[in-house]
């Protein structure tokens, strides 16, 4: 059990360390742009394609630590307005379904990378191979449909509360100020 919360720690570390310098390097291009063409009459040729990797990785990657926090979308007008018992089934089902189309969306962008990988495709200013930037899809389904289903099986363990994810407490069942204090409103 300690290797499972080790490696755990491991890939939230990493998780926010690749979010954290995407959302820079995307910043950092999306400023640099104007500024080499007001200055130097160009822009950088490697600017989009540095974004688009970027925007990609922070995407996807993302996907797991926002399913781990509970901050992924959801469409909860139903689920709000539910009881207590409804909110329970619901928060082991929806997860659940979720995690499978993860899955199934992580095996199909596989082989997808792995037909790009075989094409040979560079990127157009960098010479990078195309299948390093799109092998981050697969990873970020595959993290997510994780996280979703340790959502669930938090879920099934805890029979008192209802998780949204792993580390986030349904805020229907709050009080008012613990609300504001996670951020959801």
């Amino acid at each position: 059990m300690k290797l499972f919360r080790a490696l755990d720690r491991g890939i939230l570390k990493l998780e926010e360390f690749i979010l954290s310098y995407a959302v820079i390097l995307i910043a950092l291009m999306v400023i640099s742009k104007p500024i080499t063409r007001t200055l130097l009459g160009y822009t950088l040729p490697f600017a989009d394609e540095v974004s688009q990797i970027s925007v990609t990785v922070a995407t996807f990657m993302g996907i797991s630590y926002a399913a781990r926090k509970g901050r992924h979308i959801s469409m909860s007008a139903f689920y709000d307005l539910s009881p207590f018992k409804v909110r329970k089934v619901l928060s082991i089902f929806i997860p659940a379904l979720t995690a499978v189309i993860l899955f199934v969306l992580a095996y199909y962008s596989t082989l997808y990378v792995l037909d790009i990988k075989d094409s040979g495709r560079v990127t157009a200013a960098l010479q990078m191979p195309m299948y390093i930037l799109y092998m981050f899809i697969p990873i970020g389904f595959f993290l997510g449909g994780v996280q979703f289903l340790r959502n669930m099986w938090v879920n099934i363990r805890d029979k008192e509360n209802v998780y949204i994810g792993t580390e986030a407490l349904d805020y229907n069942d709050m009080e008012d100020e613990k609300v504001e204090e996670t951020g959801h409103l």
